[in-house]
């Protein structure tokens, strides 16, 4: 059985609903998963799990929120080579540039990325949820 956490920010509440629609879908599939808030989760924890799903709404000129999230994946990022990883998360305005940079950023880190990012524009509706419940499937 895999081990799956699902490590989130949200400002809103929409990237909140995608990680838990993620979670339950990890669940379902036959995973031990483990749902955490970014300031729950910390970098000694990611050898506890064999997938990881990394989840933030974009903010401001299109980045990851900085206060919290950020320093969190910061501390992260050493230990991510080699490590299965999924990306996801909302915006409310822009393109998808923030989640195109981070895509690129954790290739450069040498994660292994299991599934193609999920981004979905403000609250989840129903197709969207069930996107990432997909999403949540296919980690296990």
């Amino acid at each position: 059985m895999s081990r799956v956490a699902v490590v989130y920010w949200s400002g809103t509440g929409n990237t909140e609903e995608m990680a838990k629609a993620i979670f339950e879908g990890a669940k379902e599939a036959g995973s031990e998963a483990s749902l955490f808030n970014c300031t729950d989760f910390y970098a000694s924890m990611i050898e506890d799990y064999d997938i990881l799903a990394f989840g933030c709404s974009s903010m401001g000129e299109e980045v990851l929120e900085e206060e919290e999230f950020e320093p969190m994946f910061a501390s992260c990022e050493s230990a991510l080579k080699g490590k299965k990883i999924a990306l996801f998360g909302s915006y409310g305005w822009g393109d998808g540039q923030w989640m195109r940079d981070w895509d690129d950023r954790c290739k450069g880190l040498g994660a292994e990325q299991v599934h193609e990012y999920l981004i979905l524009n403000e609250y989840p509706d129903a197709a969207g949820l069930a996107a990432c419940r997909r999403l949540g499937m296919t980690l296990v």
